[in-house]
């Protein structure tokens, strides 16, 4: 675990070691409170937190505050291997760059603006001076095409956050314009492992390459932190270690969260932590939309644990709807015929949809569409898509990344009699 002035140096040298930042004029606090010269009091010492598949943003301390650089763009984002879609989001990642402080820290955002519109940024949760909601036409000017605004506020709270635009938002986030804002309280309530995900829901026609942000309902694709499984990065603990997820929905569907072989302590809200005598035991947890949920639990069963949407429409990938229902019927050379006339389409499953992760494996789909189901595992396909990922907890770790899968001790797995 770091300490508040380790995690300084080591940001400080991602920074310095990154891309150059744009120079600043200092600026007064912008809502009246004096900046300070030094950071805040207090230990603030956390763990840092872990952004599966995405990435924390660097930041520099400059006259009193941390001052951070999100680039608004267009950005490609591999969902998994075999399909890239044309974003928009933040510093070449859909969702944007973690923003991880510490609850009293006064933070300096610039935002610069390399879409073909405009925008804003809103933080979402955050208790902040009016003039920098970031609500487009009532709390400011948009942030026109080339332009960069910054916006500056001390943090009053802790807990787990989002930002996002608040203009345009029908397209800005339908294309994936998001990210995660992790306030630490500055007593620690420290952890072993800290997981951030953002959820997300999107419609990407088959055979097409952008999101289409007229779809209101009919979502086809599901994210973990932009990706799909198999391509979701699993989350590695130690056996013993205390685990905090934190998961943030800013799609268009509400989301239960559910984690296999755990109960675990729901401990708070995006209206900041739950007191102890408040919290609740769950294996599954629902994340409304526009909220997060964060959950804790102490990694005491070695293993691989799968950890997914419970909307079984949301482990899987490039979801069709409106399809007539053809288990039981007799379709032999249906898809053959069909295929004819439209490359690469598949007759959906007459004994189940199983099928599909054995066609995956040699049926050449449309260009740029997922397979329904996907991954192979220890024992077989895995037959999953969409909102999955594995939770993979080792009684001993050699570093940080997948370990591979668990071999289950003889006589503890399920066979065939």
């Amino acid at each position: 675990m770091w300490t508040r002035r380790q995690l300084f140096q080591h940001l400080a040298a991602a920074a310095a070691g990154g891309a150059a930042l744009l120079s600043a004029r200092p600026l007064a606090a912008a809502d009246g409170e004096p900046a300070p010269a030094t950071p805040p009091a207090g230990d603030g010492t956390y763990t840092p937190i872990t952004t599966p598949n995405g990435a924390t943003l660097p930041w520099k301390w400059v006259d009193g505050a941390k001052e951070f650089r999100l680039v608004a763009e267009p950005v490609d984002r591999q969902f998994a291997d075999g399909m890239t879609v044309k974003c928009w989001g933040y510093n070449g990642l859909s969702p944007g760059p973690t923003l991880e402080v510490v609850e009293g820290d006064r933070v300096r955002i610039y935002v610069t603006n390399r879409l073909p519109e405009h925008t804003t940024v809103h933080w979402h949760g955050i208790l902040l001076p009016n003039g920098m909601d970031g609500v487009g036409g009532l709390n400011q000017r948009h942030i026109g095409p080339g332009e960069t605004y910054v916006y500056e506020f001390t943090l009053r709270q802790h807990g787990t956050y989002m930002y996002h635009p608040h203009a345009d938002e029908m397209v800005q986030m339908a294309f994936g314009m998001m990210g995660l804002l992790i306030v630490h309280p500055r007593v620690p309530e420290p952890v072993e492992r800290d997981f951030g995900i953002l959820l997300h829901a999107w419609a990407v026609h088959p055979g097409s390459y952008r999101p289409d942000p007229s779809v209101m309902l009919d979502f086809n694709l599901f994210t973990f932190n932009g990706r799909v499984f198999p391509g979701t990065a699993p989350l590695v603990a130690r056996t013993g270690d205390r685990v905090r997820i934190r998961i943030g929905n800013l799609s268009m569907d509400e989301h239960p969260i559910h984690l296999h072989g755990y109960s675990f302590d729901v401990v708070g809200t995006d209206g900041g932590p739950i007191p102890k005598s408040a919290r609740w035991p769950a294996a599954t947890v629902q994340v409304p939309v526009g909220s997060t949920r964060t959950f804790e639990f102490t990694a005491d069963a070695a293993g691989d644990w799968a950890l997914h949407c419970h909307k079984s429409h949301h482990t899987m990938n490039a979801m069709g709807h409106g399809i007539p229902n053809v288990i039981g019927a007799k379709l032999d050379g249906v898809g053959e015929r069909l295929r004819e006339a439209v490359p690469g389409a598949m007759v959906m499953g007459e004994r189940g949809m199983a099928e599909h992760a054995d066609h995956a494996l040699h049926m050449e789909g449309p260009e740029n569409t997922l397979p329904m189901m996907m991954g192979h595992g220890p024992h077989g396909n895995i037959e999953m898509g969409g909102m999955f990922t594995v939770l993979k907890v080792r009684d001993a770790l050699t570093g940080a990344g997948d370990p591979g899968w668990y071999r289950q001790p003889p006589g503890t797995t399920a066979r065939k009699v």
